[in-house]
């Protein structure tokens, strides 16, 4: 069993920024975040693969979010920049093995949550 446990989740203002970082007690392949906000459905924000090469971002975050990873720690980060009031949603750190299965939700472990919350 692998844990997932996130961190740097807030209240900012519009335009201002934030940073996710996710801990996994063991190494995997594919990390990644998903967002969910009441009443909708769970959705694929941005991956990554181990090697860091391949990078996934969800057309409405591009430009304004970065991730990264950091093999050693077995953790990613998440750098989200210019953020909007919809933006605010529960952000779930989730790993599998493989992007493209992410991207079909097939995810193998999930973080708790954490929440973002961004004031206009």
């Amino acid at each position: 069993q692998v844990h997932l446990v996130e961190s740097g989740g807030g209240l900012v203002q519009a335009g201002g920024s934030l940073r996710l970082s996710c801990a996994a007690s063991y190494s995997v392949y594919a990390m990644g975040w998903f967002r969910q906000a009441p009443g909708k459905e769970r959705e694929l924000v941005v991956a990554i693969d181990y090697e860091g090469e391949k990078r996934y971002y969800a057309d409405y975050v591009k430009g304004r979010v970065t991730i990264s990873r950091d093999n050693a720690n077995n953790a990613v980060q998440l750098q989200m920049n210019t953020l909007k009031p919809e933006d605010t949603t529960v952000h779930y750190c989730a790993s599998s093995f493989q992007i493209a299965r992410m991207m079909k939700r097939d995810i193998d472990y999930w973080g708790q949550g954490t929440q973002v919350t961004v004031s206009s």
